[in-house]
């Protein structure tokens, strides 16, 4: 009689998608995607996983590229200090010799490598038979064992990752772990999971009790805060439009560029408040676009108005810089900043 695991197996052999990354067993290829998906969806993961395997081929590429080349590939893609954290984790292999790690507990000790990527690289690019827990096999598995909190408590992440390592099978353990994130994101679905068409149908309690869609509990979030900032558009008598750079130590978004930026409504307050942030002489005038945008806990709704821009010395702040908007949209946006550009009528 065919086990759980081989069933499994069996269904992802015969229905599992083709991605790119699972047409690889090239450990680099398999972790620059495991760090790309983290928070992504495939279909907006692949683009840049072709992207940045393609600049990037090994991690001495990336640790020796520039990080601005690197932001500029991942602009838009969103939680930025992934990739800060990969460029170190790779410059941290190359001093090492240039071999990537091949088990888990190694892996988890490089920057921003957590015990999910670990556990998916380890198993896929090497063999190493160590479950993976991410959110599509949390839902899988709570629902199966109809454990209410899913991963939301220590206790419930231990009990899911003991059921993920009975459903692993130690010959093919990166197939396993794949298998149940497949089986998670497109049969075991958040709304309306497709029960009749799971290989682990026997034994799921939840499916049993008719009642999948109620496992596991969601995880209470924080109302989102509500911000209203005013974007400057500023051009120049050649066409260059006025850009500037986030600081370093800034908690979100470092290092980005975004049109010029205040926390306030109104062009007399945005005047003042520009000055007080990048110094000169503004004139804000009339508005050209809306844009409601999401960056974690935040609602930012902002309002993009043209503006004027005089320095009141020599030389211009160091945060500020004229592109073409062609070169633009080249550089490491902030993702408000990308759909402003898209969205601002000429």
């Amino acid at each position: 009689m065919p086990t759980l695991a081989s069933r499994l197996l069996a269904w992802y052999d015969r229905d599992r998608r083709d991605l790119p990354w699972r047409r690889t067993g090239e450990p680099w290829a398999i972790w620059l995607a495991e760090t790309v998906l983290q928070q992504t969806r495939v279909e907006t993961a692949i683009p840049y996983y072709e992207r940045l395997l393609g600049r990037f081929p090994t991690p001495r590429a990336l640790a020796e590229g520039s990080e601005d080349e690197l932001l500029a590939l991942w602009s838009g893609l969103g939680y930025y200090r992934r990739a800060r954290r990969l460029r170190a984790a790779a410059a941290r292999v190359v001093a090492a010799g240039g071999a990537i790690p091949s088990s888990a507990r190694e892996l988890a000790a490089l920057p921003g490598v957590g015990p999910y990527t670990a556990a998916a690289v380890a198993s896929i690019a090497f063999g190493e038979a160590v479950p993976v827990l991410d959110g599509n096999v949390a839902r899988v598995l709570a629902r199966r064992l109809a454990l209410a909190e899913g991963a939301h408590t220590a206790a419930g992440r231990r009990e899911l990752a003991a059921a993920a390592a009975r459903l692993l099978d130690p010959a093919r353990p990166g197939d396993s772990n794949q298998a149940l994130m497949e089986l998670g994101a497109t049969v075991c679905t958040p709304r309306r999971p497709a029960c009749e068409r799971c290989p682990l149908l026997d034994g799921c309690r939840a499916a049993a009790a008719g009642a999948a869609e109620s496992f596991p509990l969601p995880r209470p979030r924080p109302a989102a805060r509500r911000e209203r900032l005013t974007a400057a558009w500023v051009e120049d008598g050649s066409g260059r439009l006025l850009l500037a750079r986030r600081a370093a130590g800034e908690a979100l978004l470092a290092g980005l560029w975004e049109l010029p930026t205040v926390a306030v409504r109104g062009p007399r307050r945005s005047e003042a408040a520009l000055a007080a942030r990048f110094g000169g002489r503004w004139r804000v005038g009339a508005r050209r676009a809306e844009l409601r945008h999401s960056i974690t806990f935040r609602l930012l709704e902002i309002e993009l108005r043209t503006a004027r821009w005089q320095p009141d010395g020599v030389g211009e702040p160091a945060a500020l810089a004229w592109h073409l908007p062609a070169r633009a949209r080249e550089l490491a946006l902030t993702g408000a900043t990308r759909k402003l550009l898209a969205r601002a009528p000429a």
